[in-house]
């Protein structure tokens, strides 16, 4: 799908909606302009900027960052823009502006829920990249934050958007394929080795301070920024959170699940021996009860694709079989394995593509969280539902890390039978800058 076809379509959805019901200062503009501020702008966020100051009535007044390069990466999406975005590099500063109404996150993992809570705090609507916390523990506060903020936050899980895999999740609580009772998730990609970090000077383009933010300080080494920190427990979520999050997102939301009763992981970093601290080979399991489970395959660094894609979803009945390729196609087959249905998409997948996996079809996110705000739509994933998949990405990791099976409550997730996992559930601050609600 063509940004200009996107925005074509969904400007004639929102025609005549012209009066806001919320007080935002995009109210009393003429054009009625709903402004946001984007954190995080080396890459995806510089995406981010562009893809929402081309929506309708969308403006980028700020952009938010603490290296030189990401914040010229961030000038240049925005080179066509008609407004000139300012700078702040501090988010802190930066939530404290009146003229701005939501903010945009696509900061580092352990990011993103400080800077949403200090996004709702300051009368921000904030929109989040996944995952929704760096441990399970900021999730849980995000959900606290929604409630006593009264204000909108959405997860950067685009799939929950797209026209068609809202098809599909509906035909499949339907019955399209009887009773769905497993689901099968995987990701692969090509990554090569991080070697071996040398503790080097700070970079002076870069305030390091302001970009270790709420994690308890560290030394700085060459091979953290801009995008390795995802493979160091200390800043990041590994493969897990980076990339399962969107295709186990899809497998709880097609069957219908929340909390797990047991998790379980096997892996480990096989490829290389450097750095990396995460899994680069990961394979865990998740099981709700004893009626329905979800298994997700990943492997970072061997790129054999399954059901000839790089990434993707099948869910399983006693009727038959869906199977997504990793966008927003799908086929359905028969209990005897007969394709029965197939949808097609205008965008093909591409798992190795950092910035946008799944191309313009994140626009029709992005689009859901603006009509939102409006009150012209409900969010499609608001993070207290965002954070039930997110946090099964974090009990695989628990598992995986403490070598164990966990148990859950199924009510909220919690581990019931491993005091020493449960010491994972979050993480120590770095002081004074502790995520409060």
């Amino acid at each position: 799908m063509q940004r200009r076809t996107f925005i074509k379509n969904t400007s004639l959805a929102t025609a005549g909606l012209t009066i806001l019901n919320f007080p935002v200062f995009g109210k009393n503009a003429p054009s009625n302009k709903v402004i946001v501020a984007v954190m995080g702008v080396n890459s995806r966020g510089a995406y981010l900027a562009k893809c929402y100051s081309e929506l309708e009535n969308v403006e980028v007044g700020y952009i938010c960052d603490v290296e030189e390069k990401a914040i010229g990466n961030g000038l240049e999406a925005l080179k066509k823009a008609p407004r000139k975005p300012g700078i702040v590099k501090d988010i802190r500063k930066l939530v404290a502006q009146k003229d701005f109404d939501a903010l945009i996150i696509a900061a580092p993992d352990h990011w993103h829920a400080p800077a949403a809570i200090l996004g709702v705090s300051h009368d921000k609507h904030v929109y989040v990249e996944k995952p929704c916390g760096q441990n399970p523990y900021e999730g849980e506060l995000l959900g606290e934050a929604m409630k006593k903020y009264n204000k909108l936050i959405q997860m950067g899980n685009q799939r929950r958007s797209m026209p068609t895999l809202i098809q599909a999740a509906k035909e499949v609580r339907e019955g399209i394929i009887g009773n769905a009772y497993f689901a099968k998730a995987w990701y692969a990609n090509n990554r090569k080795s991080i070697g071996i970090g040398k503790k080097v000077a700070v970079p002076s383009t870069l305030d390091f301070e302001l970009w270790q933010g709420p994690a308890p300080r560290r030394d700085y080494q060459d091979n953290l920024v801009h995008y390795n920190w995802h493979w160091f427990w200390h800043w990041g979520t590994g493969e897990a959170c980076n990339n399962g999050t969107h295709e186990i997102d899809c497998c709880r939301w097609f069957l219908g699940v929340d909390y797990p009763t047991q998790v379980t992981s096997s892996g480990g970093r096989y490829a290389f021996k450097d750095d990396w601290q995460t899994p680069d080979t990961q394979v865990a399991s998740f099981e709700f009860g004893d009626s329905k489970s979800i298994s997700w395959e990943s492997r970072s660094c061997n790129i054999f694709p399954v059901e000839g894609a790089g990434r993707g979803f099948i869910i399983y009945g006693d009727k038959g079989t869906l199977v997504n390729y990793g966008g927003g196609d799908y086929k359905v087959f028969d209990v005897a394995n007969k394709l029965v249905k197939e949808v097609k998409s205008d965008e093909k997948a591409d798992p190795t593509n950092p910035v946008s996996a799944t191309g313009n079809l994140d626009l029709y996110h992005f689009n859901n969280f603006i009509k939102s705000i409006k009150g012209e739509a409900t969010l499609n994933s608001p993070a207290t539902e965002g954070h039930k998949s997110v946090l099964l990405c974090h009990l695989a990791n628990i598992a995986q890390r403490s070598n164990s099976t966990l148990h859950c409550d199924p009510s909220n997730g919690h581990i019931t039978n491993n005091k020493d996992a449960m010491k994972l559930w979050r993480r120590e601050y770095e002081k004074g800058w502790e995520p409060k609600v």
